[in-house]
């Protein structure tokens, strides 16, 4: 809206500014082990996933977060129980825990690099 300086930067008006979530989301100086995918990391930290906390922003924050966040977190869990529910999961035949691989392909979206091949078998 108006010429600003953050730090030692000039931003002149007009200026289209993108944030780098995927930077924040490996700062090391926020988590330990942070090019790495440990999702029970947050299972010690008071974090809200809905934009109040920046160390986790899956959904964007403030103004121009996602306005359908509710809409769109109960459909994964309602997908996701649904799956866990009807289906008991297990690896290939040859294949172990350890040796899946969580790696991911670079980009705005997280895509595992080798997918995950799982058996399931109905539950009910």
């Amino acid at each position: 809206m108006k010429k600003s300086i953050l730090e030692e930067y000039e931003i002149e008006s007009g200026t289209t500014i993108y944030v780098n979530f995927w930077a924040i989301a490996r700062d090391p100086e926020i988590w330990e082990n942070s090019n790495e995918f440990i999702p029970e990391r947050f299972l010690n930290y008071d974090i809200d996933f809905k934009g109040q906390n920046f160390e986790l922003i899956p959904f964007g924050a403030g103004r121009r977060g996602c306005p359908a966040i509710t809409l769109g977190v109960a459909i994964v869990e309602l997908a996701l129980s649904n799956l866990l529910y009807a289906s008991d999961w297990k690896l290939p035949w040859s294949m172990r825990k350890e040796d899946i691989d969580t790696t991911v392909r670079p980009g705005i979206v997280m895509h595992k690099k080798i997918d995950l091949c799982l058996i399931p078998t109905n539950y009910l």
